[in-house]
């Protein structure tokens, strides 16, 4: 019997994280768990995202997926902006070091990452190779994916996954929409036209293994569904699936009064992504349509 491949994960109280552990030990990982807090298994190794890590401590992983970061929803005060960027930087520095100093280095380091990182971009398809954007969010990605240059350096394979809008009904943005449009309250949000770039997570999880078996993916990774649809579109699809009307729209100025700069950069922002990497490597959607993942997920 061939031994248990080992896995570290970290950020796995979060939707995707609960979503993936579960899969990875049904296809025969051994996982431990980088946790904030005291330890309660010996599954688990407590750290500080923002102290660095003992290299011994990480040590013989195979894989290591790093998806902690501090939650981007919520406005965005100075306080929260810093913990927003302090998680990401710091955290994926400390672990990339460590990892890059351990005795037993990793085959691959895969570190969570987000569209976020194109800004605003109208109506222009983007693929991997597109120049960051600007703004808080493409300067938070920009510094996020440097910030495993030392895993890099030191020959661990890395990849940075670049994700959308996580399609998820156990939280996410997706989770938060759900109460008002069953209410029958939804609509659109400001002039609906802005490109929404969204991946099922059940295609999400089977995409992060996919990156962990595969050694020609490396760098950003656009981790998106191959379809993706303006906001009009997918309050629609929503309110269809869910046997509700959309017709109560957010305007703009709205969203902002509630949301102050996230309205702008999450929310109002158009970023029309595209798979290519995962594409071209015939990555397998299972939900490459907006109605069949959201039957899915709301059945």
């Amino acid at each position: 019997m061939n031994p248990q491949r080992k896995v570290l994960v970290s950020g796995t109280s979060g939707p995707i994280g609960a979503a993936l552990l579960p899969t990875l030990r049904e296809h025969d990982w051994q996982v431990t768990r980088l946790v904030r807090g005291p330890v309660r298994g010996p599954d688990q190794i407590t750290w500080d995202p923002l102290q660095p890590l003992r290299p011994q401590s990480i040590s013989g992983f195979e894989a290591v997926i790093h998806l902690a970061g501090e939650s981007i929803v919520g406005r965005w005060t100075d306080g929260k902006k810093r913990r927003v960027l302090e998680s990401r930087v710091q955290g994926t520095r400390h672990l990339a070091e460590a990892l890059a100093e351990a005795p037993q280095r990793p085959q691959v380091l895969i570190t969570a990452s987000a569209i976020g990182f194109y800004g605003d971009r109208g109506e222009e398809t983007l693929r991997e190779d597109a120049p960051a954007g600007k703004g808080f969010l493409p300067q938070v990605c920009q510094e996020w994916e440097g910030a495993a240059e030392p895993a890099e350096e030191a020959g661990i394979r890395t990849a940075q996954t670049r994700f959308g809008l996580v399609l998820t009904a156990k939280g996410g943005a997706l989770g938060k929409m759900l109460t008002p449009f069953r209410m029958g309250v939804g609509g659109n949000i400001g002039s609906g036209r802005q490109w929404w770039s969204w991946i099922h997570v059940r295609d999400l999880v089977s995409a992060l293994q996919f990156v962990v078996n595969d050694a020609n993916l490396h760098g950003a990774i656009n981790f998106v569904g191959p379809n993706p649809v303006r906001n009009a579109e997918f309050t629609k699809t929503l309110a269809a699936v869910l046997s509700r009307p959309a017709i109560f729209p957010v305007p703009a100025f709205a969203a902002r009064l509630a949301f102050g700069q996230m309205a702008d950069e999450l929310l109002l922002a158009s970023q029309k992504v595209e798979p290519a990497k995962l594409v071209a490597q015939r990555f397998p959607f299972r939900h490459a349509e907006l109605t069949d993942a959201l039957k899915d997920l709301l059945k």
